[in-house]
């Protein structure tokens, strides 16, 4: 309270009245306890660390596209592109389906099932992602002749980064979980990007050539020693909070919940990158460097939805264990406006200083600031509903999910297809901003008609219905 009092004296007269109440709602978010306190401290904690990991991933993509040309960078963000969806996707929904389980065995104290799930989870995610290296490695081998020759060399390295994307994505989800956002969102997005770059300087220092053969292994060495770091720091603390014991195993229970959300999230996750994907395809490395560059850097907005959605999960899933529909709905309402308004304020920002930040990647970059700009429409659009996916996912609402986003990537798709020939990479930019308004609204619709609750960052926090309706 001191500090409080002596921070509001330094402040203007003006400032003094909301910038008191701001200072004393931070401080009540630091201290209190209680589910809203700890979803927002994570949400604080997770949101700060993607603040640094947006600056370091901007930083790295400016020295990479310096350091190879549009043309090398263009080749190497389409595969790097390509492994991570596909590294993601070969968890086949486990990284999540963990945050829905372990909250609730926590508070049951069922450790053996926690450390069934978790070590379980591992095995799956090193499993699954050498047989996605594996199907890759033959898809090279039966239709190498149909892909670019420059593609190829690429491709091949990146897809034995497969097994390592696996499970890190599956020590995320166990930290985010546990409330634990610096061992969760740490080593992906602030220490591998670090890595990568400097891998890449290390090998052109020793005389390796500045293309995206060079990048491409400086990122293969980067993932391997960031998911083995990561393995060893989380094995480390789950065993301080849970010790050695026995362990239950159910897998098929955790399939059944992890399958629909995996259709759920490789559809968002597709919807998500599916542009730059369709650039590649149907354009050349030029385009996808511009295209890359201007969506990297309208990216910066996309955190937000970030770190909200790794604080609500676990909050959305402790509440509907309790049951109570009331907190639930002004859960959702909190997480809508902690979407929306920072987002408006960080977008605003970043589309007033978009020409300086797309020159700092090279003079011919600058043509992508009209791509920054229609994404950004599309961008807020989806913010207005926050993290509708997530709540409806821990309401055991998958396989609704499912068919929403395949709905939306299929309007993707279609007007990438239809838009592409004539309009390039704006053509796409619109593609993904109304594929990403389809997105909200169908969300929306899907949130009041199942759980009764009207999800809009201005909207009431009242539920329409009295009874909370989760399967």
């Amino acid at each position: 309270m001191a500090v409080i009092e002596t921070a509001e004296k330094m402040l203007p007269a003006g400032l003094r009245p909301i910038g008191g109440r701001t200072l004393r709602m931070l401080a009540a978010v630091l201290t209190e306890g209680g589910e809203k306190a700890a979803a927002q401290r994570m949400a604080l904690t997770a949101f700060s660390i993607r603040i640094l990991s947006a600056a370091l991933a901007f930083v790295s993509q400016i020295v990479l596209a310096r350091l190879m040309g549009e043309y090398e960078y263009g080749i190497f963000v389409f595969v790097w592109v390509l492994v991570v969806v596909f590294g993601d996707l070969s968890c086949l929904g486990f990284h999540t389906a963990i945050i829905r389980f372990l909250p609730q065995y926590k508070a049951a104290g069922a450790f053996e099932e926690i450390r069934g799930l978790t070590g379980t989870a591992r095995i799956f995610a090193l499993l699954s992602g050498t047989a996605m290296l594996a199907a890759g490695m033959l898809g090279l081998r039966l239709f190498g002749d149909m892909i670019e020759p420059y593609y190829l060399v690429p491709i091949f390295l990146g897809l034995f980064a497969m097994p390592m994307i696996a499970l890190g994505d599956i020590l995320e989800g166990t930290s985010r979980a546990n409330h634990w956002p610096v061992m969760a969102l740490g080593p992906v997005y602030i220490i591998r990007p670090i890595l990568i770059i400097g891998c890449m300087l290390i090998a052109i220092a020793t005389g390796a050539e500045h293309t995206a053969v060079t990048a491409m292994q400086a990122a293969l060495v980067a993932t391997f020693v960031t998911a083995l770091g990561q393995y060893s720091a989380t094995l480390y603390r789950l065993r301080r909070h849970y010790d050695d014991g026995p362990r239950k195993v159910d897998f098929l229970a955790w399939l059944s919940v992890a399958f629909p959300i995996f259709l759920i999230e490789g559809v968002s996750f597709l919807l998500t990158n599916s542009d730059v994907v369709v650039v590649g395809i149907f354009l050349e490395p030029h385009d996808v460097a511009i295209y890359f560059a201007a969506a990297k850097t309208m990216a910066l907005v996309h955190f937000i939805n970030f770190s909200v959605k790794a604080a609500a999960g676990p909050r959305f899933s402790s509440i509907i264990a309790q049951g109570d529909h009331a907190q639930l709905a002004n859960a959702a309402a909190d997480a809508a406006r902690w979407t929306f308004w920072p987002a408006l304020g960080v977008g605003l920002a970043v589309l007033a200083a978009g020409h300086l930040l797309l020159s700092l990647f090279g003079g011919a970059f600058t043509s992508g600031y009209l791509v920054m700009a229609i994404l950004l429409a599309g961008i807020l659009a989806k913010s207005l509903v926050g993290p509708a996916e997530t709540l409806l996912m821990m309401a055991g609402k998958q396989n609704l999910c499912v068919a929403l986003y395949a709905g939306a990537l299929a309007a993707n798709i279609g007007l990438n297809l239809a838009l592409i020939p004539h309009y390039g990479i704006e053509g796409t930019a619109i593609a993904t901003a109304s594929a990403m308004a389809v997105e909200a609204v169908l969300l929306h619709i899907a949130v009041r008609r199942t759980l009764g609750i009207v999800l809009f960052a201005f909207a009431s926090p009242a539920a329409a219905t009295p009874e909370m309706r989760v399967r």
